[in-house]
């Protein structure tokens, strides 16, 4: 991926300054607000309670890579495509079909015991599975919120690290939030994931690995009946054709995968890639889940979202702004130093006209921060510009990190920001949020053991 390449020339320069003028002539130092009738103060963000991580002239450190050498996961066999599966089992002197059975046991079964697989000959049951399903994720803790429907899993990888993923059933769909990487290279202040870094990249095994054993859980029957009620978006229903599962019991697997848990997906872009064939490849070859169930969001890397939609792919198209002046967005993402907010957005947009597919921008609101009137209508007027009918705004109330002393908008101030977009004809919904009482909501994720 070309994330730390392609500077804007020197014509998009010249393009973005009228927009940048608008931007000024729109911030005032502090804004009424019709839900309190006061002026509102400005809030600059801050690293609270750790030490963000800063380069060389003083401004926070990027990592789109990993900073050191790592040893590599073994292989599974969801790194490999079916063809390479098969070529591997001959290769070990079987025959080629027997790849296609353990895919069957691991894609549908969600085993990998030797002693389930029937099928196959006792006597090279145990090669098999050593040679193409080595253990990659170990389970560390589950904890559980909202009378069980909601679970967070603590996973340990091959060589210690730690991640998390959260498992949550809704009326029609059970949802499953998916790490990327091992922590975050993107330093975003209000995010506990970024707190520490990026680690490594995950492999697409260990990726896909979070859905096969989500659905092991679901199987067994140790995820609880929805509890939700009310009108907000639910996570994993970005879309407005997002994948249902209609049947009368209700979803028995994991239906939608937001890639919203640890990590910058598209700074993983060819594993991350990778796993999202073995998810939408039907059985053998893959889970055989629709691509239109599948999120994928990102903080704003340009080049990535642009090669992502010439991936020809349904999938859906996340893009966290939350804030959609630079002057902001500069401190509060710190990627917006590369990539303007202008320049992510006519990514998205590019997104939209390539395939079709409508687009989501995610707004965590942050009392006094980015929640003003002024920054509703001009967000609108950014959105508006590209066009209608190609986004949708899913606000979302912040949810608390260690050490932070950053908290929610108010509900009044809430409801200000998505009346103001929807009078201007921008589609808003308040997103639900599960699992804050389990650090398990967006932006909660650290991987802690304690």
């Amino acid at each position: 991926m070309s994330a730390t390449s392609d500077p804007a020339s020197a014509a998009d320069s010249a393009a973005r300054a009228p927009r940048r003028a608008a931007e000024t002539a729109a911030q005032p130092s502090s804004a009424p607000s019709s839900a309190t009738g006061q002026q509102r103060p400005q809030i600059r963000p801050q690293a609270e309670g750790w030490n963000q991580a800063l380069d060389a002239e003083g401004r926070p450190k990027l990592q789109f890579a990993q900073s050191r050498r790592v040893t590599q996961p073994p292989q599974h066999l969801a790194d490999m495509t079916l063809e390479e599966r098969i070529a591997k089992a001959k290769e070990m002197g079987l025959p080629g079909f027997r790849a296609k059975q353990l895919s069957v046991h691991y894609f549908q079964h969600y085993t990998t015991d030797p002693e389930q697989m029937t099928d196959l000959p006792a006597a090279t049951r145990g090669e098999l599975v050593g040679a193409f399903l080595p253990t990659l994720l170990t389970p560390v803790r589950q904890l559980r919120t909202d009378d069980g429907a909601t679970i967070k899993f603590l996973w340990r990888l091959f060589d210690g690290a730690l991640v998390e993923s959260v498992l949550m059933r809704y009326r029609n769909r059970i949802t499953l939030c998916i790490s990327s990487q091992c922590g975050c290279g993107m330093n975003c202040p209000f995010c506990a994931t970024g707190q520490n870094g990026l680690t490594r990249n995950m492999s697409a095994a260990e990726i896909v690995d979070q859905i096969v054993q989500a659905n092991r859980v679901i199987a067994a029957g140790q995820l609880d009946a929805d509890v939700s009620t009310g009108d907000r978006v639910e996570l994993g229903e970005e879309a407005d054709d997002a994948a249902e599962d209609t049947a009368p019991s209700g979803p028995q697997r994991v239906s939608n995968i937001v890639f919203m848990g640890m990590g910058e997906p598209l700074a993983n872009y060819k594993r991350v890639m990778s796993a999202v064939r073995r998810m939408v490849g039907v059985v053998p070859e893959g889970l055989g889940m629709s691509a239109r169930g599948i999120t994928i969001s990102t903080v704003g890397l340009v080049p990535a979202i642009r090669k992502l939609a010439a991936e020809e792919l349904p999938i859906t198209f996340a893009l966290s702004l939350h804030a959609p002046d630079d002057e902001l967005r500069d401190e509060l993402i710190p990627v917006n130093s590369r990539w303007k907010a202008d320049e992510a957005i006519d990514a998205a947009y590019e997104y939209y006209e390539r395939t079709g597919r409508r687009v989501s921008i995610e707004y965590a609101l942050i009392k006094d921060m980015n929640d003003h009137p002024w920054r509703a209508d001009l967000l609108a007027e950014k959105l508006n510009a590209r066009g209608r009918g190609w986004v949708h705004v899913n606000p979302i109330p912040l949810n608390p990190t260690p050490g932070s002393i950053w908290t929610a908008s108010t509900r009044s101030v809430t409801a200000e920001f998505i009346d103001r977009l929807q009078a201007k004809g921008v589609p808003t919904t308040l997103r639900d949020t599960r699992g804050k009482e389990i650090d398990g909501a967006c932006g909660q994720l650290a991987a802690a053991e304690d």
